[in-house]
């Protein structure tokens, strides 16, 4: 699918209080849509950003009682525009969390969602630890929504290393493929850039990666650097490091131009592993 697309990455620093977290996104998301946005995603932990398994499990709620889903519906209904939740906690039946990225169209209704697979398990120069799995339960299906502008593969944080996601959406037909994020700083300076670059070129897709910023609860960083990238791997819009959000003009031809001149996706060859 064609056309042109004017698209937005809000840019948040997210705290402990989810009232204030969504005044504050809400904000930004309508200077966006005033600056012509129909497409415009937030970050991962757009509505809260605590540590702590403890700390999680007394703010997040079930979907049907989260009061981001009401917001960001009433705020879609409002401005028409297409919102991207970045991802919200959502409580599930078993006590564990979903980290849930919610689609929401430009009448406000929930055109899809997308559980995160990946946990961030990690351990870092200088003691920074993470241990998503301990609190959140991973997803198990990739998600492909239809939208007025082409198919859109939805994907969260840490999913941005498993390239094999991103072929895998790529190939069912996602022209657009958004990665909100909470990105560590030290990983953020050191793979950021080229990971979603890497992306978008691999898969020919346009990349939305809304991201999260500065200092948060119990002295965590983020490494901000919004980005909307082509499918040629350009970076259309960089954020730095401040509270805002960028904009971009997508020519979404340039996904068929793209992968004309190098269709990679249609060259997989079947393989073995041989170990010497």
């Amino acid at each position: 699918m064609g056309g042109a697309l004017r698209v937005a990455c809000v840019q948040v620093n997210a705290g402990t209080e989810i009232a204030e977290n969504l005044t504050a996104a809400g904000d930004l998301i309508r200077r966006a849509r005033d600056a012509g946005a129909s497409f415009i995603a937030t970050p991962e932990n757009v509505s809260m950003i605590v540590q702590g398994r403890d700390k999680v499990l007394a703010r997040v709620r079930p979907e049907a009682d989260h009061p981001g889903i009401p917001f960001f519906a009433d705020l879609a209904r409002e401005t028409g525009a297409w919102l991207l939740a970045g991802s919200l906690g959502v409580l599930l039946d078993d006590g564990r969390v979903a980290n849930r990225s919610v689609l929401f169209d430009g009448q406000g209704r929930v055109a899809a969602r997308y559980d995160k697979i990946h946990m961030f398990d990690v351990d870092l120069k200088g003691g920074e630890s993470y241990r998503e799995s301990a609190t959140f339960r991973p997803g198990d299906h990739a998600v492909l929504a239809a939208t007025p502008w082409g198919r859109l593969g939805m994907t969260v944080c840490y999913d941005v290393r498993f390239a094999a996601l991103y072929r895998a959406l790529a190939q069912a037909g996602a022209s657009l493929i958004t990665v909100p994020a909470a990105f560590t700083v030290p990983t953020g300076q050191a793979h950021w850039h080229v990971l979603l670059r890497a992306r978008a070129i691999e898969t020919g897709c346009f990349v939305l990666a809304p991201a999260q910023t500065g200092a948060h609860d119990a002295g965590r960083r983020t490494y901000g650097h919004s980005l909307i990238i082509s499918p040629w791997g350009e970076v259309l819009a960089d954020a730095g490091e401040e509270v805002g959000f960028v904009t971009a003009d997508l020519d979404l031809d340039q996904v068929a131009e793209a992968r004309g001149m190098v269709p990679s996706l249609r060259h997989d060859r079947p393989f073995e592993v041989v170990k010497s």
